[in-house]
């Protein structure tokens, strides 16, 4: 009997755990490990909440430096913006009075402009024309009727038999030498037909 009675206090528990004999009372140690296990993971809880913490404060102050730059950006831009504007309002105006200003007819070399833009081929004549009609000058209405003069006298040597042939230097030649009168502010009409041309196209 005194066996039985002595069973689970040294040979049992040696049996039930044998890989451990004679490690005294499982129950114990299973108590110890059990506490063991519940302050570290109490141990881990307690940091995670710290580590959650500190990424909660790391957060709120990106979201606060954040918005301090979108604000100190959108300040920037709108500034930016309004310096353009007033930048490029200012140029407009510049341009404008310019233009104004060439084209007046009060104005000395108003109609210069004209003139050497009708020498520049026909298209350049018909821009010309445009722009003198709206404000017209006596200096843009003479080279008009001249340039004109001349591009019709070259058409019509072109159709002459070997004239035809130095139609086009000929015609070079007289626009060359009113585009350098007008340049000189001098209203020179071509030698021969020069007066002729001012006569026939007065409406211009």
């Amino acid at each position: 009997m005194s066996d039985d009675k002595n069973f689970g206090k040294g040979e049992g528990e040696d049996a039930i755990n044998p890989l451990n004999p004679g490690k005294g009372d499982l129950s114990s140690e299973a108590s110890d490990a059990i506490d063991d296990a519940k302050e570290n993971s109490d141990s881990l809880g307690d940091k995670a909440k710290e580590k959650f913490e500190d990424a909660k404060e790391a957060a709120e102050e990106f979201s606060e430096k954040a918005k301090e730059k979108g604000k100190e950006f959108t300040e920037d831009t709108k500034k930016a913006a309004n310096d353009f504007a007033n930048d490029a309002k200012k140029t407009a105006n510049e341009f404008a009075d310019d233009v104004k200003q060439t084209f007046d007819p009060n104005n000395p070399d108003s109609g210069k402009t004209v003139a050497i833009i009708s020498h520049i081929t026909a298209i350049g004549w018909i821009v010309a024309l445009i722009m003198n009609s709206q404000n017209k000058t006596e200096f843009g209405s003479f080279y008009i009727r001249q340039t004109l003069g001349i591009w019709l006298l070259t058409i019509v040597l072109s159709l002459i038999p070997i004239v035809g042939c130095f139609a086009a230097i000929i015609g070079l030649i007289l626009i060359i030498i009113s585009l350098v009168n007008a340049a000189n502010n001098k209203m020179v009409p071509i030698a021969g037909l020069g007066e002729y041309f001012q006569d026939w196209f007065k409406g211009l």
